[in-house]
């Protein structure tokens, strides 16, 4: 670390803190699907009851969804990144993170994101889930980062009092 980097307001009072030597306690896959599967029940499954018996109730309840598909979806996808954009910022856990104790991190500043890299972890998540691979790449990195958190510069710590 050097002096004018600190002066120039380069590096944070957090990672001044946070010697280079010492690393992060990065959550475990495990509790990182298990925060996930939480959170589909949580927030993701009433969500999908609302849309399908109240709002496409007009396209037939259930049967108007099989036609429907990509707007059920986005019907679903839209408030449910707004909910878990809003839990990031706040608490920087959704209730599922809450549950098994991890949490959402800005990679720079060590802090809760920002509504911008909150939404954009949210965004490329859903893109690794359809693809697999950008899931698959956490089982082989140290610090258990997916492509989603890559992109977006966040990580998922394990945090002693959640």
């Amino acid at each position: 670390m050097r002096w004018r980097d600190v002066k120039q307001h380069k590096i944070t009072k957090q990672q001044e803190a946070l010697p280079e030597s010492q690393t992060l306690p990065y959550a475990s896959i495990p509790d990182k699907i298990k925060a996930f599967i939480t959170d589909s029940f949580l927030l993701a499954m009433p969500l999908f009851y609302i849309v399908i018996y109240l709002v496409l109730d007009g396209l037939g309840g259930a049967d108007g969804v099989e036609g429907n598909r990509l707007l059920t979806w986005g019907y679903v996808l839209l408030p449910l990144s707004i909910i878990v954009t809003i839990f990031y910022v706040k608490t920087g856990q959704t209730p599922g993170m809450k549950a098994y104790k991890v949490k959402v991190i800005d990679n720079k500043t060590h802090e809760k994101p920002s509504v911008l890299l909150a939404f954009l972890r949210f965004f490329f998540f859903n893109i690794a889930i359809f693809s697999i691979l950008g899931l698959l790449i956490s089982f082989f990195r140290e610090d258990k980062r997916g492509i989603h958190d890559l992109f977006s510069g966040t990580s998922v710590l394990k945090v002693a009092d959640a």
